[in-house]
């Protein structure tokens, strides 16, 4: 069962601490609020400085506090084949759980939780299980579950390892690729206008499927994948430039196309398509209030851990729901081993969990 396999990534020390960090959550004590008006500290975002570039990024997509703040999305994703009509299919939603670490030497740590998950156009809850248009088949959904996840921004421009392949944000067809951005300047494309920083936020990948054919025959849409998201973002000028605070809210438009999940078992359909979904992405309040209601009520119940604090620690790489689905999802085919799986759970053994 996939619920199983998710339960069983978890370690007795996140479950139990979860239980712990859920009843401190109920008055939400220890996430940012929203921030407060300007205290007079007012400097305009250099946006030329690297460094003040990783200030901005970091206030806005978390904070720059003590402690985390949390932000949700929520909208709906589509099926797209052939020149037929985009259908939508269900809903998709779910929250970060972030805070960012300013260096001594400019770069930022970055530390979060996230999940993703699914719900009934009609209901707005949650499904567990989905009927397929195309194959007539009950699958059971598989949610993505991060409890963590770490890396740095530094003042070069980020080159993400994905799998077997490299990017990096915002490459709108550079000449040279993602080698031509190795060792440039990290900055963003920020705008200004009015009261408002404007600013997008996109990666595309490529890569080698971790769902592999030859483990999960339905479930693998193939040897390559080449999931995208695309951000346009705004935030407060008034909140990023006030230096006395911590975090600025954001507003942003959340756009993603990919092949089909893993866990719809269209690999054998012979429907050749692509999901896009369109979502909200947003830190209001910064606390329990921009959790999705349906996504809040089954992370109370069954992934607590999701709403402590993130903890420092060693960089990780780049783990999406697909990687996810490769670890934590038993291969369809007897006796074969997952690459991804055997590696998670040497990295879990040398942690002692």
């Amino acid at each position: 069962m996939f619920h199983e396999a998710i339960m069983r990534s978890l370690t007795r020390r996140s479950i139990f601490g979860g239980m712990a960090g859920m009843g401190a959550m109920a008055a939400a004590p220890g996430f940012a609020a929203t921030p407060q008006p300007a205290k007079g500290n007012i400097r305009p975002l250099d946006i030329t400085d690297p460094r003040e570039n990783l200030y901005g990024f970091g206030k806005m997509w978390g904070t720059l506090g003590p402690k985390s703040v949390l932000s949700g999305y929520q909208g709906v994703q589509y099926a797209i084949v052939g020149d037929k009509r985009a259908v939508p299919l269900f809903g998709y939603c779910g929250f970060g759980n972030n805070r960012n670490i300013m260096q001594a030497d400019g770069s930022l740590k970055v530390l979060g939780k996230e999940c993703g998950f699914f719900t009934d156009l009609a209901t707005g809850e949650i499904i567990d299980h989905w009927d397929n248009p195309w194959t007539g088949e009950r699958v059971e959904v598989f949610p993505f579950i991060n409890d963590r996840w770490r890396g740095s921004l530094t003042l070069e421009q980020k080159v993400f390892k994905v799998g077997d392949s490299e990017t990096v944000n915002n490459d709108h067809g550079t000449q040279g690729g993602t080698k031509s951005q190795k060792g440039k300047p990290f900055l963003l494309p920020w705008q200004r206008i009015g009261d408002q920083y404007l600013l997008s936020w996109d990666y595309a990948h490529e890569y080698t499927n971790p769902v592999t054919p030859e483990g999960w025959p339905k479930a693998s849409t193939g040897r390559r994948v080449n999931p995208s998201e695309h951000f346009t973002l705004f935030t407060p000028t008034g909140e990023i430039d006030d230096r006395s605070l911590e975090s600025a809210r954001f507003h942003a438009g959340f756009m993603r196309q990919a092949p089909w999940w893993p866990w719809m078992r269209m690999g054998q359909s012979g429907v050749h398509g692509v999901l896009m979904g369109r979502m909200h992405s947003y830190k209001i309040t910064g606390t329990v209030e921009d959790i999705p209601k349906a996504v809040l009520k089954r992370v109370e119940r069954a992934h607590p851990h999701l709403l402590e604090q993130p903890t420092d620690g060693p960089d990780e790489g780049v783990r999406g729901t697909l990687e996810a689905y490769a670890e934590d999802v038993p291969p369809e085919v007897p006796g074969y081993v997952s690459p991804l799986a055997e590696k998670r759970k040497a990295m879990l053994k040398g942690e002692g969990k």
